[in-house]
């Protein structure tokens, strides 16, 4: 059985020979170990350590100089936030040698907001973030809806499927590669095991809260909510802590990648204008399993479907960002009863917005908040789109289109033949 592909692996390989560092981030269980198994034998010539491993690790933190100083090829060093010393060695060793290409990195944790590591290699290394599978991923195509949605162009789909029940088991699986290997029956077990292992362990070398089992309760209320504003008045009365703590849990919970903050848009368009971020659990598969929900609810409950979709959305986009030369900024946009559930922006300034319906049938009065967003962008706003569960790429004026939700991993076959 093959492994999939990844679209980020040119990406990783690139980097290696121009940084003297790259530190390749993500949520556990993402396949970054593969990644970089696999990087390390065919293409990098590199040496592969896990601090994983209780030797290894106890070894690095005994004396990270020490550590560090023995490494003479290439050398990849897996999970490295558990043992934030030897970012410091690191910096050390490549600050008296600069040639690329010397560590690779791998985290379950965003080194970048650690406190003990954060300042440790400024300038010398460069960050890539590798997600569970993308569908394009899995289906064995090579994405291109965001650089074509930038250039003005709608995907034309025909025969796509009718109907949010046709995309239930993709949107309940999700992307870890774990979960995508299991049977329905076994994936909740693996979701279980795997946020108790994260909040028993991960959360400790991430952060300094005093009371993880908090952080867990928080997570699965998220959860029930995700795709939803965050109202950290509430999640404090919900979980039983007070406002402030919400807010440190829910940055410890995206530090870990398990949750993801979507900022409203930043430009004061409007006095009205919704000004409190969006939290999205990362997978739609480790959301389903957070709350339960099995395809009967994804065909019966409208409300759970929107949010499983608007999530599955917001965080697919995101991963297909990650591979692309130009980075991303992603925000959402409320002014009054109108929205855009994501809002994207180029470094440039151009912008593009997505809606996401969960139904079969897109009308004009659903393009509001759209039509709205470009009136005030005028020709910054290169598109307006809206996912849906229908099954043809439809016109809705200038630069507006309804597009089936498949759209967004309709590109070209891959040359490298895929497995599950």
């Amino acid at each position: 059985m093959k492994l999939i592909d990844r679209s980020l692996t040119d990406v990783v390989a690139e980097a290696m020979a121009s940084a003297r560092v790259v530190a390749l981030l993500g949520p556990r269980q993402a396949g970054k170990s593969t990644l970089a198994r696999m990087l390390a034998v065919e293409r990098l010539g590199a040496d592969y350590l896990s601090l994983d491993d209780e030797p290894v690790r106890s070894l690095a933190s005994a004396d990270p100089a020490g550590f560090v100083a023995a490494r003479d090829r290439p050398t990849v060093i897996d999970e490295v936030q558990r043992a934030p010393e030897l970012l410091l060695a690191i910096k050390s060793r490549v600050d008296r040698d600069p040639a690329p290409g010397q560590f690779l990195l791998t985290g379950s944790a965003n080194l970048r907001r650690i406190p003990a590591v954060s300042d440790a290699l400024p300038g010398r290394v460069d960050y890539l973030s590798l997600w569970p599978f993308t569908q394009g991923e899995i289906a064995g195509r090579r994405e291109d809806f965001l650089t074509r949605i930038f250039k003005g162009q709608a995907p034309m789909i025909v025969d796509a499927p009718i109907g949010r029940h046709r995309y239930a088991q993709a949107l309940l699986t999700g992307g870890f590669p774990e979960a995508h290997a299991r049977p329905a029956s076994a994936r909740s077990r693996f979701f279980s095991s795997y946020v108790d292992s994260i909040i028993d362990r991960d959360v400790a070398d991430a952060s300094r809260v005093r009371d993880p089992a908090s952080v867990g309760t928080l997570l699965r209320l998220l959860a029930a909510r995700s795709g939803a504003l965050a109202r950290y008045d509430a999640l404090a009365r919900d979980v039983g802590i007070d406002g402030k703590t919400v807010k440190s849990h829910i940055d410890v919970l995206e530090r870990l990648f398990l949750v993801r903050i979507r900022r409203a848009w930043h430009v004061n368009l409007g006095q009205r204008q919704v000004k409190a971020p969006k939290l999205y659990i990362s997978d739609t598969g480790l959301l389903s399993a957070l709350v339960g929900a099995d395809e009967g609810r994804v065909r019966d409950d409208d409300g759970f479907a929107g949010a499983l979709f608007e999530t599955f959305v917001a965080t697919e986009l995101e991963r297909q960002a990650s591979w692309l030369p130009q980075p991303l900024s992603f925000w959402h946009y409320r002014d009054g009863d109108r929205e855009v559930d994501v809002v994207i922006e180029r470094p440039s300034g151009e912008v593009v917005g997505v809606e996401v319906k969960a139904g079969a049938t897109v009308r004009s009065r659903d393009f509001a908040g759209l039509s709205q967003l470009r009136a005030r962008l005028g020709s910054r706003m290169v598109a307006g789109v809206i996912l849906y569960a229908g099954a043809h790429t439809l016109p809705f004026g200038v630069g507006l289109w309804a597009v089936p939700l498949q759209a967004m991993w309709a590109g070209e076959r891959r040359s490298k033949p895929q497995g599950p």
